[in-house]
């Protein structure tokens, strides 16, 4: 990997305002080496897209997962929650995720909608720092991982920690949620 991995704490510049606070609130001091919990690395903010970030750095896609924001409507009310996977799947929307979430009707929020909900730039959304009444659904293969790499909140830096870390720093709900 050509990265230089550092204390996500020590870098708030890199690092959009919610996801900061959160890390700092939560005395994250880390990544997933040297007893740590989230690291930050700078990267070229055009490459921020997982195909294009994983080409450049040598990050393996089965080492990136991506953070989608799901709409969730039910009887005109909708609930917003987070979904990370493995770049390597597809998350099943109309389906566990639709049941899960008891809605008639899931999709992905519009990019719009997921800037303003979040205070996070488009590409660089995680789930570390999001709405606190926002559920986190993280799929059972993210926790295999013990060493991952999401977004921070911009798209000119990445964050890396443990699947079962993530989980950890998020309150997430770990089910089976690709297709």
């Amino acid at each position: 990997m050509t990265l230089d991995w550092e204390p996500a704490a020590g870098r708030p510049d890199l690092l959009a305002d919610p996801v900061a606070e959160a890390i700092l609130k939560g005395g994250l001091t880390g990544g997933p080496e040297g007893g740590r919990k989230v690291d930050v690395a700078a990267i070229d903010p055009t490459l921020s897209d997982t195909a294009a970030f994983c080409e450049r750095y040598g990050v393996a896609p089965e080492d990136s997962a991506n953070c989608v924001i799901v709409a969730a409507k039910r009887g005109g009310e909708v609930r917003y929650a987070a979904v990370m996977v493995l770049a390597v799947h597809r998350a099943d929307v109309n389906g566990v995720i639709r049941r899960h979430l008891d809605a008639r009707k899931a999709s992905f929020a519009s990019q719009a909608e997921a800037v303003e909900l979040t205070g996070m730039e488009y590409g660089g959304i995680t789930p570390i720092g999001l709405p606190a009444d926002w559920p986190v659904l993280v799929d059972e293969n993210v926790t295999r991982r013990p060493f991952i790499v999401i977004g921070s909140g911009v798209r000119r830096s990445k964050l890396a920690l443990s699947g079962e870390a993530l989980v950890a720093v998020t309150g997430g709900q770990v089910l089976a949620l690709t297709v």
